[in-house]
């Protein structure tokens, strides 16, 4: 079975009643963790930005916390389950600022972690590829935003 466009099923949804449209939202939920979490954040948690940024950021610190960081296979591997978790957040929010602030807090997190990334040349790509990520969204701020969160950025830059 072939998918159909997003043109498509706008088209369709629009054809559909209040009841119908809850069904199929609630049908969605059901089949992928992914798409449950989707619908939480755009049912409660999109009305906040500084809430949802704020509880994704102590998560943050619990995942951190839980890293072996005696073993730099084991912490890698944990870096990178943070880091899909993070990015699966700004995909749910699609804001370019909660985007550089949790990139900006995971880049810090990782610098103020006993971790020694320096020496795993996956880590060390890893944590230079979200410097560029961070760079990106910050030009699509807003001037004033964008002064404050290059200062961020680059001392994130000069640390390592």
């Amino acid at each position: 079975m072939k998918a159909a466009t997003l043109n498509d099923l706008k088209k369709e949804l629009t054809t559909y009643q209040h009841n119908q449209l809850l069904e199929l939202c609630l049908r969605l939920g059901r089949f992928k963790k992914e798409n449950k979490e989707l619908l939480t954040y755009l049912l409660f948690e999109s009305q906040n930005e500084e809430a949802f940024i704020h509880d994704l950021k102590s998560e943050i610190d619990l995942q951190f916390a839980d890293i072996n960081s005696a073993n730099l296979y084991w912490a890698k591997k944990s870096i990178r389950k943070i880091l899909r978790s993070i990015n699966k957040h700004i995909r749910y929010s699609g804001n370019s600022q909660t985007a550089v602030e949790l990139l900006i807090y995971f880049c810090s997190k990782v610098n103020s972690s006993d971790i020694k990334y320096e020496k795993s040349t996956a880590l060390l790509k890893l944590y230079n590829t979200q410097l560029i990520k961070v760079q990106k969204f910050i030009a699509s701020l807003h001037e004033d935003l964008q002064y404050d969160y290059k200062k961020q950025a680059d001392l994130l830059e000069h640390a390592h």
